[in-house]
């Protein structure tokens, strides 16, 4: 969506509670940058009113009567979608329901205390106009599943996808016309695997590929894509940092795991981490990787403004895995990832970043290209193909020596 320098960015604002209704309103107001274009009270009106109003953001609460939060979502997101920005609780329920709308399109999410009040914190206020303003800027798509309620107010209209932005054009066709590795998987999946790890020499076998995976705004949709890729005899690990409250996290682990092959977990002090594994960062603190291979939670401070820090598990992961190594970037708003990449590629890993055309927001990945430490640019749906075949080709090289 693309935004007329100087203009304010409308907000509908939908929440069955006026007192909330009327914080968010001022909160909103106050900001230069920001307009209200319109107050819904239940999912209903705020599907009726997107449509009247054309917001360029909305603010979307889950418990609401006659349509709730999750519906509207859905029903907006599959006719004439919009950004959302859920408003959503931080209970096992709210980040239930949270993740769900998350799937289905939504942008992105403020955590709303447990006391109303709160809410009118500097803090808040400051994460929710930020959110906003970055939400109206994302290239919004219709969601490819539809419900019954969404599909009878389902519209055709062709979807509309930008330009790359100049700079990147030649350098991603210059990346992508790399190979990934010179072995092709001549095999299906797990025969390919199984083959390529009994071939090993005895050697290899203290030592496993370890796949880093970082994303931010956008990522639960982009994962509950790319994880059920990955299969339950995978022979490696796979770290993953998703920038998420600690209440989201437990959550989200459980979410990830009932659609994937792969073992997902929480990530645990102390444990050693192990093939065919998916460890999530909490998202109280900062995951890292051992020279002994096991995982070190931190509960410190924030990192360059992030808690998960990505760059800290990328680091350490990268000097723990060495040329087994493969980083991951996918959307997400910022920089995280940086210095993680760049640390993956010096030990001799392979790195590997979401392309824009499927990113909600092509920024951690877009600053990790800029670093040259990126080997190829992918859509989504490529990404695990290329980290299947780096698997194949580490394994390839230890056999005859040159891993």
């Amino acid at each position: 969506m693309n935004l007329v320098v100087g203009k304010k960015i409308r907000v509908l604002v939908a929440d069955d509670s006026a007192f909330m209704r009327k914080v968010l309103v001022s909160i909103i107001g106050a900001d230069p940058q920001l307009e209200v274009a319109g107050e819904a009270r239940d999912g209903r009106d705020c599907v009726a009113q997107s449509e009247a109003l054309t917001p360029d953001v909305i603010t979307m609460d889950i418990n609401m009567p006659h349509m709730d939060g999750l519906q509207a979502t859905e029903v907006i997101m599959s006719s004439k979608p919009r950004p959302i920005v859920i408003v959503s609780s931080e209970s096992r329920e709210g980040a239930d329901t949270t993740l769900k709308a998350l799937e289905l399109g939504a942008i992105d999410f403020i955590a709303k205390p447990s006391s109303g009040i709160d809410l009118d914190m500097n803090s808040v206020r400051e994460d929710l106009c930020k959110k906003l303003k970055m939400a109206a800027k994302v290239r919004v798509v219709r969601t490819a599943s539809k419900s019954k309620l969404a599909q009878e107010i389902s519209s055709s209209a062709p979807r509309t996808e930008p330009s790359l932005p100049s700079g990147y054009a030649g350098a991603m066709n210059a990346i992508n016309s790399r190979p990934a590795s010179t072995i092709d998987p001549p095999k299906p999946m797990s025969t390919a695997f199984s083959s390529a790890v009994a071939g090993a020499p005895a050697k290899s076998s203290e030592r496993f590929p370890i796949i880093m995976i970082a994303a931010s705004t956008g990522g639960p949709a982009t994962l509950m894509k790319l994880v059920p890729s990955f299969p339950k005899d995978f022979p490696g690990a796979v770290l993953l940092v998703q920038h998420m409250p600690a209440s989201f996290t437990s959550q989200f682990s459980q979410q990830l795991a009932e659609i994937a092959a792969i073992r997902v977990k929480e990530a645990e002090p102390g444990e050693i981490i192990a093939p065919g594994n998916l460890y999530l960062c909490p998202g109280s603190g900062h995951m890292r990787v051992s020279q002994t291979g096991r995982l070190t939670l931190d509960e410190g401070a924030r990192i360059n403004g992030y808690r998960p820090c990505a760059d800290v598990m990328l680091e350490t992961g990268a000097d723990f895995a060495g040329n087994m190594g493969v980083g991951v970037v996918l959307t997400g708003m910022g920089n995280d990832g940086c210095r993680g990449v760049q640390a993956v590629k010096a030990v001799g890993g392979y790195v590997i970043a979401q392309d824009e055309m499927t990113s909600v927001i092509f920024g951690m990945n877009a600053e990790a290209i800029k670093t040259g430490a990126v080997d190829q640019i992918l859509p989504i749906e490529n990404i695990y193909q290329a980290i299947e075949k780096r698997v194949l080709y580490i394994f390839g090289a230890s056999k005859v020596g040159a891993l």
